[in-house]
């Protein structure tokens, strides 16, 4: 039995990479899907803005960084409720994201989709996260001060 909060963890991790795939990946995971379950839209996908905050130091006093355009979508498929946020205006990437966190929630299918839809994204994050990281470690510059001993 998995308790609330492991779930609520287990959606809080595939939603973290669903919003960071490119939209072309989703329409290419949604094309694979093959027939899905009729899909009702509960929250059209919509603009708005949003808040960003930030903490001084990372650590810190929290303040207002700035605002951020985000889009929204809900829809219910077969019963069980998939949301999306993105940061954009890309009304088309909230809307799947929405459509596979309802599939994702399929206690039935959810081995499957993670199989095929979140563990492939996931994988090609990390490739370019890794690569980006290599790139700068490559550019990386050590300074140092040297004190002179006079007094």
């Amino acid at each position: 039995m998995t308790t609330p909060q492991a779930a609520q963890a287990r959606r809080r991790d595939w939603l973290s990479v669903l919003t960071r795939a490119p939209t072309e990946d989703l329409e290419a995971c949604a094309g694979r899907a093959g027939p899905l379950p009729p899909v009702e839209t509960v929250r059209r996908a919509e603009v708005g803005m949003v808040m960003l905050r930030g903490r001084v130091g990372g650590t810190g006093d929290a303040f207002n960084l700035g605002e951020a355009s985000l889009t929204r979508c809900a829809v219910r498929l077969g019963g069980t409720l998939g949301v999306g946020y993105v940061l954009g205006r890309d009304r088309r990437k909230a809307e799947l994201v929405a459509l596979f966190d309802a599939l994702l929630q399929d206690e039935q299918r959810h081995p499957a989709w993670m199989r095929e839809v979140v563990e492939p994204l996931r994988e090609r994050q990390q490739r370019e996260r890794g690569a980006a990281s290599r790139a700068a470690a490559s550019s990386r510059v050590d300074f140092f001060t040297m004190v002179r001993g006079e007094a």
